[in-house]
């Protein structure tokens, strides 16, 4: 199969086939995180490019703060040799360890240069980490960043799929990018001529690397050349046409891939509907005689206002 061609515009978008392992389902779309109250959150990851930028304006705002104060410690304290070894050690620990730690902890995972380029650390269930998870991170990158120049953190954080460095793998944190909301893409839309055939499709054998992949292409299609974009639509559309039954009618590839995909979004969205009412159901058999879920109490409304009416 030939590899896609790069944008015309967001070189950014653009993305090979995937070799080897399978991508992991949570990629489908988004992130997605369950937190401790069992709600999910779509969070989308910071990139590299993110990360190292903002690396770089921490960097440079922790030198200044090492070095002002080296000279407040040596303005107070005593100006013999012997105790500028000890201010040294102080100015260095409060510049990368301490004062980042606290303005973690206080920002909620910000910094000046996470705040510029729009990035937040967070708790792997999603919330806002605290000063323990905050000097873990700083405690680390004195070995990932400082002590390495860099690049323990940068091949940790390429090689994870969240983009996380060591860090974060060590306080269970994780870089989310907080402008992810204006690069998701629009939701799809069934094909009205192949309304009827998806009724009774069957897409549940479809992998998720294949799912995966047809979303992309759908979401950068408009960006490719169009004998590119037509040549890599009938490509994806003949791999995904196996796992696919009954075959679809004659139709465009990007229409097909569309409606494999609303198909697939759906029945997820049902099998987890269906879930939850299994799980309410067996909460209110539980019950003592007499009460009932708010559930219960909503549908026993409903029933009365119909029969009034």
């Amino acid at each position: 199969m030939s590899e896609p061609v790069a944008p015309k515009t967001r070189a950014v978008h653009a993305f090979p086939r995937p070799q080897g392992e399978d991508i992991p389902e949570r990629i489908y779309e988004t992130d997605q995180v369950i937190t401790g109250e069992a709600v999910a959150l779509k969070i989308q990851p910071a990139s590299p490019v993110q990360l190292i930028a903002a690396g770089i304006i921490d960097l440079f705002l922790s030198i200044g703060v090492a070095m002002a104060a080296l000279v407040f410690l040596s303005l107070v304290g005593s100006l013999d040799p012997e105790a500028a070894a000890t201010y040294v050690i102080l100015a260095l620990v409060l510049a990368v360890v301490l004062i980042p730690a606290v303005v973690e902890t206080v920002t909620q995972g910000r910094s000046l240069g996470r705040w510029a380029l729009g990035v937040q650390i967070v708790r792997d269930d999603g919330g806002a980490i605290r000063f323990r998870h905050a000097i873990i991170r700083s405690l680390a990158g004195l070995f990932e960043i400082y002590m390495t120049f860099g690049s323990i953190a940068f091949i940790v954080t390429i090689a994870n799929v969240r983009h996380k460095r060591l860090g974060d793998l060590l306080a269970g944190t994780y870089p989310v990018s907080l402008n992810s909301g204006a690069q998701l893409p629009p939701p799809l839309i069934m094909p009205l001529e192949l309304s009827s055939w998806a009724r009774q499709a069957d897409v549940s054998r479809l992998p998720g690397t294949l799912a995966w992949r047809a979303r992309q292409f759908l979401n950068t299609a408009s960006d490719l050349e169009p004998a590119h974009r037509e040549q890599f639509s009938r490509s994806l559309a003949a791999e995904i046409g196996p796992y696919v039954s009954p075959s679809p009618p004659p139709t465009h590839p990007e229409r097909f891939l569309a409606a494999v995909l609303v198909i697939r979004r759906d029945t997820e969205y049902r099998n987890s509907r269906s879930t939850q009412e299994r799980l309410r159901s067996r909460v209110s058999a539980t019950l003592p005689y007499g009460l009932d879920t708010p559930h219960q109490r909503n549908a026993a409304s409903e029933t009365s206002s119909h029969i009034s009416r």
